[in-house]
């Protein structure tokens, strides 16, 4: 007996050499002395970051300097910054959507070979720790039309939101209507709240800007839960699919949505003014990022800080609650190739993507929502959501089909330009009726994207 003990013992230790030996080829001073630039969109996840860079400095002996700028000018920014080398940033954030433009033209770096090497990364890290749909989203092969989650990974995320529905618990309750469940139930319930408090208050708050980032939140969403697709790859080419029965009726009920349900300046509705609406009670509903309803809710961020539920995004009556879609907004960490300090910028990264970093963030920085399971899952992160209505259980049920819902295009951002503004065209009363309108679009993408190469 005893002997057959020791032989485990022995057996164990023996298996457990390979790991220690992992860890311990792994330092995090293997690039002291070294300075990143690092550049920075302005938003929490960035400040998070900026927060704890003396702690990164102090146990790596690498030098940060950062820049920040704000959503509004930042990918422009970016791009001049890929221009000057004096002004290079070595690491930066960055969306999904961008990696459609920077991989191809070689501006940004495979991840993969840090992550496989024991020397750059520590086994305790733990790639498979990040949700399969948000970690997948930056991985592509580089082929328009081709599906996201193969191919290369070119960031790592930070953080992300998917789309979802915001609700004021207690005007809902005082006016008798239940959460909306289909995009016609929100319509309806939008029109009964209009003025539900006087003159400024209204139904249903979504994006109406003519920017693209006016259709990737909530509108695609339901889009994508409707049963339409942007584009299909045909015949070797990329068409568009936007004038599809489908597609008209689900832009119809949004534009419905908008006009009617909306405040009467719905074209000047950003991701700020929805955030400060359903914050203030002037919105009763907000169809858009999960997380502004989360910082709505927070105790002492708004007026109506815990009366506010979140409810999964609407989908069509009958349709399996299973298979509720949300499209996804992640931002990332990725790794300029012209940097000559690969190595100091992916401990940058490891450090503020590891799980000790982003649960800090959830907790002290409430920088939500985390793109690593264990982190969501940590008992401390559930005790903290627990205080908003709804939020874990949406997140739940959406979690697994949280992806992005968009073709990868390199011309992603020309496209969600214009339909925007045809979006609010057709509002506006500018084409005939929304297929009009639709067939209008269809026949532009086309146009853009016939010389787009698909092989």
């Amino acid at each position: 007996m005893g002997g057959r003990f020791l032989a485990l013992v022995a057996a164990l230790l023996f298996l457990a050499v390979p790991a220690r030996a992992a860890e311990e080829s792994f330092s995090w001073r293997q690039a002291a002395g070294q300075t990143l630039r690092i550049m920075l969109n302005k938003h929490p996840y960035a400040e998070g970051i900026i927060r704890r860079l003396r702690d990164f400095e102090k146990l790596t002996g690498i030098k940060v300097a950062y820049i920040l700028h704000p959503e509004t000018r930042y990918f422009q920014t970016l791009d001049q910054a890929f221009e000057d080398p004096s002004g290079s940033p070595d690491v930066f954030m960055t969306g999904v959507y961008q990696v459609w433009e920077y991989a191809p033209r070689n501006r940004m770096l495979q991840l993969d070979p840090f992550i496989v090497n024991p020397a750059k990364t520590r086994q305790s890290y733990n790639i498979n720790d990040f949700y399969p749909s948000i970690s997948g989203s930056f991985r592509w092969n580089g082929k328009a039309g081709s599906k996201l989650g193969e191919g290369p990974l070119w960031a790592i995320p930070i953080g992300f939101e998917a789309s979802a529905i915001t609700y004021n618990r207690e005007v809902l309750a005082q006016h008798r209507l239940p959460v909306p469940a289909t995009l016609e139930e929100l319509v309806a319930t939008g029109k009964a709240l209009d003025n539900f408090e006087g003159d400024g208050t209204y139904g249903v708050a979504a994006r109406g800007v003519g920017e693209w980032n006016s259709v990737h939140s909530g509108y695609i969403t339901a889009f994508a839960n409707y049963g339409a697709v942007d584009l299909e790859v045909e015949n070797g080419r990329l068409v568009s699919r936007v004038n599809s029965p489908e597609a008209v009726a689900v832009t119809e009920l949004w534009v419905e949505m908008l006009k009617e349900s909306g405040p009467r300046d719905w074209e000047e509705y950003d991701w700020y003014r929805c955030l400060d609406d359903i914050g203030n009670r002037s919105a009763a509903i907000l169809y858009d990022s999960d997380i502004l309803g989360y910082y709505a809710d927070a105790p002492g961020a708004s007026s109506q800080s815990g009366k506010l539920g979140m409810a999964p995004p609407p989908i069509p009556a009958g349709a399996n609650p299973d298979s509720i879609k949300s499209n996804l907004w992640v931002w990332g960490l990725a790794i300029n190739p012209e940097t000559r300090h690969r190595d100091a910028a992916w401990l940058f990264i490891e450090y503020f993507t590891s799980r000790e970093f982003q649960l800090w963030s959830v907790l002290e920085w409430r920088s939500v929502n985390p793109p690593r399971r264990s982190v969501f899952d940590d008992p401390a992160f559930q005790t903290r959501i627990a205080s908003m209505y709804g939020y874990a259980d949406t997140f739940n049920s959406i979690i697994e089909n949280t992806t992005v819902y968009f073709t990868p295009t390199p011309y992603f951002f020309d496209i969600s330009e214009r339909w925007a503004a045809v979006i609010r065209d057709i509002a506006n009363g500018m084409y005939s009726d929304t297929q009009e309108g639709m067939d209008t679009l269809k026949r532009w993408m086309d146009s853009k994207l016939s010389q787009v190469p698909v092989e």
